[in-house]
């Protein structure tokens, strides 16, 4: 956890940082907003700024965001005046701290802002297996890449890899490389030079430099664009960056850790990711089952989500009745561990008697879980729709059912495009190409989530 205070260094404020580092977090310190701007544009990353409520919060964060800069913030005062604590969280500052601070509520806030309280709870044996494995990497410097589907925890276990390795002291860095414009991807990365591009009003110190010395993930790096996996071969190959509009190369001493929910491999070969860097980053690669190939974590994690929120939402600690459990287990869970993190996050809050029963426990739609006699009918009614519809195939071309299956998914998805491609596992380039095709020999394309409702 990494702490950047702005503002005068009182004895209030003082005590609020000796607090914090004693919760765990690496302090550093700037006196103004501005400061503050820079030593993040510099590269000294934060995952928090703890900022006086007598300085400007507004102008601090729209510096940011100018920047593409977002790091949360928390507001801390002296006298709690109930007006600068409301103007502060209107800023856009996500807590509000009086001075001077209680050591509980100091290490309650940087927990709930940390990406770091994510312990590894694992009791299957099918994941027993991939946490030996990364046990024996982590000590290396090779690149690691972990697949699975989305929400098995891929990021849980990168960090688990990086806490385990000898880089553990030096920064953890993660990069989504599927929520970043491919336009503004570049920049985020390897940085850019003053006047590189309008906007770039100074020099900013990307991603790669930021993680100097530690780790840097790349998340979903499935959907990064052709030519900027050209640009990352070569900083894995040479150890060295190019900034946007830099005359130089930059030398960089960084692990990497790359994750993706596709098939990398089969990108290879459609020609969407290229093989060479695939081979670079794949050097191990760590497969994470699913929650349904590894009931025995369901219970264990439910009772940790149980502990947190129970924790979180200041109600009691109840424990998981016989028959929840049972359920739980049972349960194919298709959003993975996020999906049963949420489900523990409503039955928290739903359930009021002496245990957590079944009735708590409910699906995103409301509805409880089923049963397992209920599991088994509908699984046999899934049996039957699914011969039913393969005899429809029949007389189709591979194409034409590629068509129908990419149509019918981007219609359920109400024409969200990024939505789609997760589900079909391909890219959003690929989808957005055959889309294209369809659309020039007149077949009708649902328009993109919301265009429907401008025209």
């Amino acid at each position: 956890m990494r702490l950047l205070v702005v503002g005068q260094l009182n004895g209030q404020l003082s005590s609020a940082v000796k607090m914090a580092m004693a919760a765990g977090a690496k302090v550093s310190h700037v006196e103004t907003i501005h400061a503050a701007t820079h030593a993040l544009r510099a590269g000294q990353g934060a995952d928090l700024l703890m900022v006086d409520y007598q300085l400007d919060i507004a102008a601090l964060i729209a510096a940011n965001e100018a920047e593409r800069i977002r790091v949360p913030v928390v507001a801390c005062g002296v006298g709690a005046d109930p007006k600068r604590a409301a103007d502060a969280i209107r800023a856009g500052a996500k807590e509000f701290i009086p001075l001077p601070p209680e050591a509980e509520l100091i290490a309650a806030v940087l927990a709930a802002v940390s990406d770091d309280n994510r312990p590894m709870v694992v009791r299957d044996p099918a994941m027993q297996a991939v946490i030996a494995l990364a046990d024996q990497v982590a000590g290396s410097d090779a690149s690691i890449l972990i697949t699975g589907e989305s929400g098995v925890g891929k990021e849980v276990v990168a960090r688990y890899v990086h806490q385990k390795s000898r880089r553990a002291a030096r920064p953890f860095i993660s990069v989504n490389c599927a929520a970043i414009p491919e336009n503004l991807l570049e920049s985020e990365l390897f940085g850019h030079e003053r006047g590189a591009f309008t906007g770039a009003v100074a020099r900013r110190i990307g991603k790669f430099e930021e993680a100097n010395g530690g780790t840097l993930l790349l998340d979903e790096i499935s959907e990064m664009d052709g030519r900027l996996q050209a640009k990352l071969l070569r900083a894995l190959q040479e150890r060295e960056i190019d900034r946007v509009g830099g005359t130089r190369p930059v030398k960089v001493d960084i692990r990497i850790l790359a994750t993706s929910n596709r098939d990398l491999a089969q990108a290879a070969r459609e020609g969407s990711f290229r093989e060479d860097l695939l081979y670079r980053l794949n050097v191990v690669n760590l497969r994470l089952p699913p929650l349904r190939e590894r009931p025995g974590d369901v219970a264990p994690m439910a009772e940790f989500f149980i502990r947190k929120y129970a924790a979180a939402n200041g109600v009691p600690e109840r424990p998981l009745s016989p028959e929840a459990k049972r359920r739980l287990t049972a349960h194919r869970w298709p959003g993975n561990v996020r999906e049963l993190e949420n489900a523990m996050h409503r039955a928290v809050l739903l359930s009021s008697g002496p245990e957590i029963d079944e009735a708590a426990i409910r699906l995103p739609d409301g509805q409880p879980l089923a049963s397992g006699d209920a599991y088994a009918r509908t699984a046999q009614a899934a049996s039957i729709a699914a011969e039913t519809a393969t005899r429809g195939f029949v007389g189709q071309t591979v194409a034409e059912m590629e068509q129908q299956l990419i149509l019918d998914t981007l219609s359920h998805c109400l024409g969200n495009r990024t939505h789609a491609a997760n589900i079909l596992g391909i890219s959003i380039r690929t989808l957005r190409n055959k889309l294209k095709e369809y659309a020039e020999i007149g077949v009708a394309v649902p328009p993109p989530q919301g265009a429907a409702n401008a025209a």
